[in-house]
């Protein structure tokens, strides 16, 4: 009778710990797809980067940065302003 109720006590206790530890590994399963979709935005965030740094190093990467933000322009290069009348 005392081995019975050692032994049912003794399943008890590891079928809770068990229970918790799987319970824990399902969490952390589901924090690493997370932590996997977060790396795969950054990377992709990185790359867009890396393909502007690469273009605005080119010649026609920074003529396209003076006409677009500092409204540049070469000589004898014409630049139409067009305007729209809101109704």
């Amino acid at each position: 009778m005392f081995a019975a109720a050692v032994g049912a006590l003794f399943l008890f206790i590891a079928g809770t710990v068990y229970f918790f530890e799987f319970q824990k590994i399902a969490r952390l399963r589901s924090e690493v797809k997370e932590r996997s979709r977060e790396l795969e935005k950054t990377e992709r965030r990185v790359m867009d980067y890396r393909e502007k740094v690469t273009f605005y190093e080119t010649r026609e990467g920074l003529e396209h940065l003076a006409r677009e933000q500092y409204n540049l322009a070469f000589p004898k290069e014409r630049v139409y302003v067009i305007k729209r009348q809101t109704p």
